[in-house]
């Protein structure tokens, strides 16, 4: 199978039907076999409904209905892992990404190298205010922490290679930085594209201006896990030790201040246990066994299995 498209869905019955004939109709144009995964994250209108009725009409089309909603990442996770084309494409259901970049997308895969290849919304129609600005910033701030020279790390229109996709664990918020996550699996052919953005032509944003805060949060967590996620004990150990020596080198130093000034019958000293710098030693010494305990279960915890991504999924067609 050449390609498999992959769109998860919150709410989106209107827009479905339009989206998947335009992905069929580009296909047959261009002789591609493909199959067109929609992951529905638990929607509340008919929008599993309208799958099931895609699915009757083309055969391309396979369903995935989640018991509730668990957000973005998880839909592609389940979509990752069903995905059997040689090109695995991802595109939002609101038909804002357009079905024509598809082809180009598949090319700079099979033919230019690239591992995988980002999307770039580079002329927007989203409220600037809004939107635009706090893209604007939040990929600036992304590109400075991961390396990574893409101007849209958000955008959900993206093209992978099969292997890459088998390769990777997408969990919580993270599908922002799946560039972030393919870098760190090996995979550094990582391309983009100027891609064509559209009005949202049925219903209203699933974000709003919680999704920054958390990609802020989310970037922060992402960079640590790729410096140090299989190593905690490299950041916290080091720290830790650093904090407890400090702190012990003061305390010794104050206690050899006194013992001092006790030898040469010096009356006039302050005990070590009124001295300001004492209560300090003692917290850096506190502070950097905390930071040591802390690498020390988290090399723990890196080296246990986990359920992270286990979804409760109700129907499959």
């Amino acid at each position: 199978m050449d390609i498999s498209v992959i769109v998860p869905l919150l709410n989106e019955e209107e827009s479905l039907p339009e989206l998947v004939e335009w992905i069929d109709r580009v296909m047959q144009t261009n002789n591609f076999s493909y199959e067109v995964i929609l992951v529905d994250d638990g929607s509340h209108d008919n929008s599993w409904s309208v799958i099931e009725a895609l699915q009757k009409r083309f055969s391309g089309v396979k369903g995935i209905k989640f018991r509730r909603n668990y957000g973005k990442s998880a839909a592609l996770s389940v979509g990752f892992e069903a995905a059997q084309g040689d090109v695995v494409i991802t595109m939002d259901a609101d038909l804002q990404d357009s079905p024509e970049e598809i082809p180009e997308l598949y090319s700079m895969i099979m033919t230019e190298g690239c591992d995988m290849v980002s999307g770039w919304k580079k002329v927007r129609y989203d409220s600037k205010l809004a939107k635009n600005i706090p893209s604007k910033l939040f990929n600036w701030a992304a590109r400075r922490m991961s390396g990574i020279k893409l101007h849209d790390f958000n955008c959900g229109l993206k093209s992978y290679k099969n292997e890459l996709v088998k390769s990777i664990e997408v969990y919580g918020e993270m599908h922002r930085y799946i560039p972030v996550i393919a870098k760190r699996a090996g995979f550094v052919k990582i391309g983009e594209k100027v891609v064509l953005h559209q009005k949202r032509k049925y219903g209203v944003t699933k974000f709003g201006w919680d999704r920054f805060i958390n990609g802020f949060l989310d970037l922060i967590s992402i960079s640590f896990i790729t410096r140090y996620g299989k190593k905690p004990m490299h950041i916290f150990g080091l720290w830790g030790t650093l904090f407890f020596l400090l702190g012990g080198g003061i305390t010794i130093g104050l206690i050899v201040s006194k013992l001092v000034n006790i030898s040469h019958n010096v009356v006039s000293y302050r005990q070590v246990t009124d001295q300001p710098l004492f209560y300090l030693a003692l917290l850096a010494m506190i502070f950097g066994l905390i930071l040591f305990m802390t690498g020390f279960l988290g090399e723990l915890i890196a080296r246990s299995s986990n359920d992270r991504n286990t979804y409760l999924i109700s129907k499959k067609i």
